[in-house]
């Protein structure tokens, strides 16, 4: 039986070192881009073609001077927008919970860009295609762990079967709320959205670190699995109509009047 395979990123153990984001450059052999600062020490400032994963610099603006740290990258979700609007079928889901795109067929419609809740998905001028992160699936196939879970000194990335996952990020959950009584962590992505492949141990509102409380799926999705459902239904029913429905050919009236006398 093949099970969901789930990965943590526990913010409080997150000091920023940037290792995951240099393992995810090296093993996907992703090449170097011109990159800039944007008033932070955030650097990429953002996901793109060639930037898989990186971890946002948070200054929340209250009077002191503190950071946050969260890591970014696909959240390979169970209902996944990107999969569900792709008319290639360049998008994939597999049965272990894995997103990924098919360079070979993906058309670069971006319709997946536009779709994800969560601005992943990044399209590449140069070669014409859509990317993001695939969970090191190579890795993931050969047994081992994704590379940014690999290279992580702090324990902050825990990869594994999602339901074990799940429990250490409440083990830890439970340890958090015992050094800060009164505030409970929450931890983003076990039940949104039916349940992310990536998920966070927040010990703050997740709107600090730049996610949406409530993340909902856009309208788009919905729409294209009610369209995907009614329109061959229609179509049925158009050809059923063209047949019965329309005035028959004068051969066929000419035959049926011979008949009849």
């Amino acid at each position: 039986m093949i099970t969901r395979k789930g990965m943590l990123i526990d913010v409080s153990k997150c000091m920023a070192c940037r290792a995951c984001q240099v393992a995810c450059k090296q093993w996907n052999q992703l090449p170097a881009e011109k990159t800039h600062f944007t008033g932070t020490y955030q650097n990429p400032p953002g996901l793109s073609a060639k930037t898989w994963t990186i971890v946002n610099f948070i200054e929340p603006e209250e009077g002191q001077m503190r950071w946050l740290f969260r890591k970014q990258q696909c959240l390979h979700c169970t209902e996944a927008t990107c999969v569900s609007v792709c008319p290639s079928g360049a998008a994939k889901r597999r049965e272990d919970g894995i997103v990924y795109f098919d360079q070979s067929i993906c058309t670069g419609c971006k319709y997946c860009v536009e779709s994800c809740p969560f601005h992943t998905p990044k399209f590449d001028p140069i070669g014409g295609t859509v990317k993001k992160c695939t969970f090191c699936l190579d890795r993931v196939l050969d047994g081992l762990e994704p590379a940014c879970a690999k290279a992580c000194s702090t324990g902050a990335i825990v990869f594994g079967e999602r339901e074990q996952v799940v429990q250490v990020a409440r083990q830890r959950q439970e340890v958090l709320s015992k050094e800060n009584p009164g505030e409970i962590p929450r931890i983003y992505g076990e039940k949104e959205l039916d349940g992310l492949g990536v998920f966070y141990l927040l010990p703050e509102r997740a709107s600090l670190y730049g996610l949406p409380e409530r993340p909902r799926l856009p309208i788009e999705k919905v729409v294209f699995k009610w369209a995907v459902g009614i329109i061959p239904g229609l179509a049925v029913l158009y050809g059923l109509w063209r047949y019965f429905g329309k005035e028959r050919p004068s051969s066929e009236k000419q035959s049926e009047a011979i008949g009849g006398k």
